[in-house]
């Protein structure tokens, strides 16, 4: 295993000398993790705006489709009621669709609380950076 002629150790390097180059490394390890967190959120960002995109693409269709399921549902009950009673069948299919409704509303709301936004790489590197830092001699 060859050492780099950065990390190799010169008897003859003073405190000042090492002092100099733990501060370089220090500020070259932190603007790596910097880096690091920026790329992990612009990542995430990315994937949440395409997401976002897909999911209204999504939400218009299916509001066409729902406005054509409506109609012919309230034709249906309309006429399963009694002829010319269409009031009564909106009232009906509309119940059902506020119910449907609060019920898509409370798991996507429940979906929302469990998503985690946090940024798993950086804080695995921040906790090994930590470590080595309190015990550089095992690394």
């Amino acid at each position: 295993m060859a050492v780099s002629p950065s990390s190799a150790i010169d008897p003859e390097t003073g405190i000042p000398d090492l002092v100099r180059r733990l501060t370089d490394d220090s500020k070259r390890l932190a603007a790596d993790e910097v880096r690091l967190a920026k790329l992990e959120l612009h990542e995430s960002v990315h994937a949440g705006i395409r997401g976002s995109i897909w999911l209204g693409v999504a939400l218009a269709v299916s509001i066409v489709a729902m406005v054509a399921l409506t109609v012919a549902l309230v034709a249906a009950a309309g006429l399963l009621i009694g002829r010319d009673n269409y009031w009564a069948g909106a009232l009906i299919v509309g119940a059902a669709e506020l119910v449907a409704g609060w019920v898509l509303v409370r798991r996507g709301l429940g979906a929302v609380k469990k998503a985690e936004v946090t940024l798993p790489a950086s804080r695995a590197s921040l906790a090994d950076t930590a470590t080595w830092v309190r015990h550089p001699a095992r690394h």
